[in-house]
C-alpha cells in the first residue's frame, strides 16, 4: 500500500510537470500562431493571443490522436519507459525551451520533447531501446516541414500575386486583412492539433508505464486530453513576446497578403502532419513559410543572418535537450 501511495505521488508530480511543459509549449510557440497577424497590424497583441488560444483548444474536436499515439507508444520499446525516463524527458525539454525563450530564439518545443525522450531512454537502456523508424521519421521532418512550409508559402504568394495582378495595393491590403484572420485561425488550429498531442502522448506513456492505464488502450483517458489542450491554450494566451519580435519583424517585413500566404502554407503542412501522426515542429514550419514568402519577393527581403541563427538552434535542439534529459534521468534515480 505504501509503495502505491509513493508511486501515485510520483505520477501526480510528473503529470503536473508535463502540464507545465505543455503550458510553456503554448507560451513559447505563441509566436508561431500570432507573429504574422500582429506584425501586419491585423490584430492587437492581446486580441491575437486570445484568438490563437481559442483555436488551439478547438483543435480537440478536429484532429484524431495520431500524434499522441506516435509519442506515447511509438518512440521507445515496450517496457523501457518508467517514471525516471519521463522525468528526464520533461526536464530536458523544459530546460531547452526556457533557454531559447530567454534569448528570443524560435526553436522547437516538439523536438525538445522528442530529444528529451531520446536522451532519457538512451541513458537508461541504450540506443537499441529506441524505435528507430519513429525517431528517424521525426528527424527527417526537421528538414521536411520548413522546406514544405517554404514551398507552399512561396507558391501561395505567386498564385495570389498573379491572380490579383490588376488590383490596387490598397484593395489587396483591405481584402487580406480580413483573410488573414482565416489563415491565422487555421494555423492556430494546426498548432493545437499537433503540439498539444505531444504532451498527451508523454502523459499516456507515463500512465501506461505505471499501470494506471492499460497498455492496450486505444486512447488516453479523456481527462488527459482535456487538460493538455487547456494547458497549451492558456500558455498561448500569455504569449512569448521575445520570439514574436524575431518571427514577425526580424526575419522579413510582412504585409497582410504575405502573412496570409505564410500562415496558409504552414497550416496545410501542419494539417498533413497531424493526419499522418508525425510530430512536426510548428516553429520550423512557420519559419520556413515566412522565409519562403520573403524570398519570393526578393532574396534580400530575408535577413539571412537571423535565419541562420534559427537553423543552428534547430540543429542543436535534439542533442541539447537529450543531454539535459540524460543528466536529469540519473538525478531522478537519486530522488525517487
Amino acid at each position: 500500500m505504501e509503495t502505491m501511495q509513493v508511486a501515485l505521488w510520483v505520477v501526480v508530480l510528473l503529470v503536473v510537470l508535463a502540464l507545465a511543459f505543455d503550458f510553456m509549449n503554448g507560451f513559447h510557440d505563441a509566436a508561431n500562431s500570432i507573429a504574422t497577424v500582429v506584425s501586419t497590424g491585423v490584430l492587437r497583441p492581446g486580441q491575437a493571443v486570445l484568438f490563437a488560444a481559442v483555436f488551439n483548444f478547438i483543435a480537440i474536436f478536429v484532429f484524431h490522436l495520431s500524434v499522441a499515439a506516435t509519442v506515447g507508444k511509438g518512440l521507445a520499446q515496450p517496457g523501457v519507459v518508467d517514471v525516471h525516463v519521463v522525468f528526464g524527458a520533461l526536464v530536458g525539454a523544459i530546460t531547452w525551451n526556457f533557454i531559447t525563450w530567454y534569448y528570443g530564439i524560435p526553436s522547437s518545443s516538439s523536438h525538445a520533447l522528442i530529444g528529451g525522450i531520446v536522451g532519457a531512454v538512451i541513458a537508461k537502456a541504450g540506443a537499441a531501446a529506441l524505435v528507430a523508424s519513429s525517431v528517424l521519421k521525426t528527424v527527417v521532418f526537421i528538414f521536411v516541414s520548413p522546406l514544405l512550409g517554404f514551398v507552399l508559402g512561396s507558391l501561395m504568394l505567386v498564385a495570389v500575386s498573379w491572380t490579383l495582378r490588376r488590383s490596387t495595393p490598397s484593395r489587396v491590403d483591405r481584402w487580406f486583412r480580413r483573410l488573414q484572420l482565416v489563415s491565422a485561425g487555421a494555423y492556430s488550429l494546426g498548432h493545437g492539433g499537433n503540439d498539444a498531442q505531444k504532451t498527451i502522448g508523454i502523459v499516456w506513456m507515463l500512465l501506461i508505464a505505471t499501470g494506471y492505464t492499460a497498455a492496450g488502450a486505444a486512447a488516453p483517458p479523456t481527462w488527459v486530453v482535456l487538460s493538455c489542450y487547456t494547458a497549451i491554450a492558456l500558455g498561448t494566451l500569455f504569449g512569448g513576446w521575445r520570439i514574436v519580435k524575431t518571427m514577425g519583424q526580424r526575419l522579413t517585413k510582412l504585409k497582410p497578403v504575405h502573412g496570409f500566404c505564410a500562415e496558409t502554407g504552414g497550416a496545410i503542412t501542419l494539417f498533413m502532419a497531424a493526419l499522418l501522426g508525425i510530430p512536426v515542429s510548428t516553429t520550423h514550419t512557420i519559419t520556413g513559410a515566412i522565409v519562403g514568402v520573403g524570398a519570393t519577393q526578393r532574396a534580400s527581403a530575408v535577413r539571412w543572418g537571423v535565419a541562420g541563427n534559427i537553423i543552428w538552434a534547430w540543429i542543436l535542439t535534439i542533442p541539447a535537450s537529450a543531454f539535459v534529459a540524460a543528466v536529469a534521468y540519473w538525478v531522478s534515480l537519486q530522488l525517487f
